[in-house]
């Protein structure tokens, strides 16, 4: 394997000493180093919390016990106490690291037992040689570095380090392409020898198939099944879209009628499309903020879910009773972060529907830690299902450390059914590459690893008490405010004081103004903590706008320029998420970020001083302030009602004329026409139309536009009129430049 940097981390208050516990430590130190390891020698401890989380830099840890602060009674003597926290520190993100203790008088009887179990060694000095102690330290340190690739990835690394010829696909044969070429130089200096290394060909056998998952491919994605609590998984180069289809290409068939969530994301609908399937909506409900909360436990009942299908235009004089559906397919989590029991809905489902399939895109962390309990698809020492196969499809590189496309889908057996691998294979090859990003595999299988406990839920806890700080400081900051305008984060009205709380905190309780979703069941519904959607004022829950207000999109544009970028903006809100990538200092700059615009607001400053490279592009606002551009597009959405509008459209009787496969085929025949918003009343869609924000699909082919659909168009063709730059990006809508600034829009049809 290739050298790496894990330095042996040496934590002695002598370590620059020149008296003789000073001299020995670092005679040992210097035989290390003979043996071609690096050392870092420091005096202290520090603090403890920031000091151990380097342990993911070390490759072990030395510590003195000749602190000078030794006294009596090892339960009470505080270098032991420092000791012990500090030990607990590390094995709290990781158990396998090496750690030693040394002492020159002191020895392992003035060591407690819970210290004593977590450690790898106990050095005597002066009792041997440090070349001898050092050889020792390092075979420890060696073998722990060795252990820590995972199959795939170790793999990898062999084949980079191999130095062999390629005669095979990619063209730039491991990177030397790159290097006939001035351009081409460049690129190879930007990513590096080993990325370009790593990008290989299916052809070598060393590394093992991704398409039929022999050799270290299947041996990552047996590891990965373990690690995630599922009895199969399978990686997936090209996103949580792509892992969608395969579950559905694998479970639905022409005409079989399947139930999905109306928050779902647009591959299901892309999936519906291509199966030839005929959908039964369950509708979630929905905040007059824009956020969309969860479908009410009882529209996963089968009465309701018969009543639906006896009311659907294209199963007319069908018996619901006859009727077996082929999957279930959930978001969760929500875009915001709802969270449906995930137990509850396999119970309920289980044996009359075939596959329960949660949607886990935003959601593959959960399974790390006792926050989330029932709260996902596949929890530890949780019972199968009796019948119905659970599927999971996670999107490894959002929240969790994958390379972007990064994805995964888990399959847990029931009690009377097994997957048959060969024939989901056969849907898995149907939409995979022949040519498959090798550092994308690698990336599944190292996201996985790193989330073996210990290691994972202390990554996962981590993200949840910066969640919460970040909450607790933005709080703080509206209290020193007083009757003074500032930001909300939404969510439950107490939080813990301290640390992350309790997950009942989170429960989404029936009839709780903060969430405006109405009645919920008990016990159904959790917010993650680690999804945070900031509001902003000039609107509040019921849909309401007060006299003054502050768009979030002038918010985020704010941001972006000042180098923070957010993850979504609705009217009144903007989205983002606490992954394992957030430190202090970034939530630090976004609360400084929004105190800035606050200023900024207050003082109505110029527009093209704050926002110039906005302005450069738009120079129509150079000579407004901040204030003023704010109220004037809120005046324009509380004119229109939007808040309103947009949830009665998300919400309204949604017809479908036409299965969603012979919709969309008019487009292949070309027997399409295009239409104005003025005229698109009644008319049938061959194509998604989606908002964004959230980007969740209103009209799918074949359902027919109604009068609160046609009415929300208008007004973004207005809006977009009136505020260049802030456009209402509607997916399906198609624009024609007219010129002077003006366009016109029109939606494909069925002719």
């Amino acid at each position: 394997m290739q050298p790496f940097h894990f330095p042996i981390v040496i934590i002695d208050e002598d370590f620059r000493s020149e008296n003789t516990s000073g001299l020995g430590i670092r005679a040992l130190a210097q035989a290390i180093e003979k043996e071609g390891m690096e050392i870092l020698g420091v005096t202290s401890y520090g603090d403890l919390s920031q000091f151990a989380q380097q342990q993911s830099r070390a490759g072990a840890f030395i510590l003195s016990i000749d602190d000078e602060e030794f006294t009596p009674g090892p339960e009470q003597d505080p270098a032991i106490v420092k000791l012990r926290n500090f030990i607990a520190e590390i094995r709290f993100r990781n158990a396998e690291i090496p750690i030693y203790l040394y002492g020159e008088t002191r020895t392992s009887q003035h060591i407690t037992n819970d210290i004593l179990r977590e450690l790898h060694g106990f050095i005597h000095m002066f009792e041997d040689t440090p070349e001898f102690v050092a050889r020792h330290i390092i075979r420890e340190t060696r073998s722990y570095l060795d252990s820590l690739a995972p199959p795939f990835f170790r793999a990898l690394l062999g084949y980079a380090a191999d130095g062999s010829y390629s005669w095979h696909c990619p063209g730039h044969s491991g990177g030397v392409a790159f290097l006939k070429s001035p351009i081409g130089q460049m690129f190879h200096q930007f990513f590096g020898e080993n990325m370009l290394r790593a990008d290989v060909c299916n052809a070598v056998e060393e590394l093992g198939q991704l398409l039929d998952h022999t050799g270290p491919v299947a041996a990552s994605e047996r590891n990965a099944a373990r690690i995630f609590n599922a009895d199969h998984c399978y990686f997936v180069t090209n996103g949580t879209s792509t892992s969608n289809k395969m579950v559905w290409h694998h479970t639905v068939a022409p005409n079989d009628v399947v139930l999905v969530d109306r928050n779902c994301h647009k591959s299901i609908l892309h999936a519906i499309i291509m199966t030839g399937a005929i959908p039964v909506f369950l509708t979630p409900t929905r905040n007059h903020f824009g956020i969309i909360g969860p479908i009410p436990e009882s529209e996963f009942t089968r009465e309701s879910i018969e009543r639906k299908i006896r009311a659907h235009p294209l199963l007319e004089g069908v018996d619901p009773t006859t009727i077996k559906p082929r999957i279930l397919t959930v978001t969760q989590s929500t875009y915001d972060g709802v969270l449906y029991n995930a137990e509850t809905i396999t119970r309920m489902m289980d044996g009359w529907v075939e596959a329960v399939h949660f949607d886990e895109a935003w959601l593959p962390h959960a399974a790390f830690h006792r926050f989330y309990s029932k709260y996902h698809a596949m929890g530890k020492g949780r019972e199968r299902a009796a019948e119905s196969l659970v599927y999971a499809t996670q999107s490894t590189h959002k929240l969790l450390a994958g390379l972007s496309q990064a994805s995964q889908v888990l399959v847990q057996d029931s009690k009377g059914r097994k997957l048959d691998r060969s024939l989901f294979n056969e849907a898995y090859l149907m939409h995979s590459s022949t040519s498959p990003q090798y550092a994308i595999i690698a990336s599944c299988d190292v996201a996985a690893a790193m989330m073996e406990p210990p290691g994972g839920t202390a990554l996962v806890e981590e993200s949840l008490k910066e969640s919460l700080a970040f909450r607790r400081a933005m709080r703080k900051v509206d209290k020193e405010f007083g009757k003074d305008w500032w930001f909300k984060v939404w969510g439950p009205d107490k939080l813990a004081t301290d640390g992350i709380g309790k997950p009942e905190d989170w429960t989404l309780k029936t009839n709780d103004k903060w969430h405006g979703f109405g009645g919920l069941a008990t016990g159904f519904n959790m917010l993650d903590p680690i999804k945070c959607t900031l509001i902003t004022p000039g609107l509040d829950v019921s849909g309401k706008f007060a006299k003054t207000g502050i768009p979030a999109a002038i918010v985020t544009k704010f941001l972006a320029e000042h180098g923070v970028v957010v993850e979504k903006t609705g009217l009144y809100s903007f989205f983002i998420l606490f992954t394992i990538g957030i430190t202090k200092g970034r939530w630090n700059t976004l609360l400084t970020a929004l105190q800035q615009f606050k200023d900024d607001y207050d003082r109505n400053a110029s527009m093209w001083r704050i926002l110039p490279e906005f302005c450069q592009a738009h120079p129509q606002y150079e000579k407004m302030g901040l204030k003023d551009l704010c109220q004037t597009m809120h005046e324009a959405y509380a004119k229109g009602d939007i808040a309103r509008l947009t949830t009665e459209m998300y919400l309204s009787d949604l017809q479908p004329a036409m299965k969603p496969s012979d919709a969309f085929a008019h487009i292949a025949r070309r027997t399409t026409e295009r239409v104005d918003i003025d005229a698109l009343e009644g008319r049938i869609t061959t194509s998604l139309l989606t908002p964004y924000p959230p980007g969740i699909p209103l009209l799918i082919p074949g359902e027919r536009f109604n009068k609160k659909i046609v009415d929300y168009l208008r007004f973004a063709r207005e809006f977009n009129q009136h505020f260049p730059g802030f456009h209402t990006d509607v997916h399906g809508l198609v624009e024609e430049n007219l010129g002077n600034g003006t366009s016109r829009y029109y939606v494909d049809c069925v002719a």
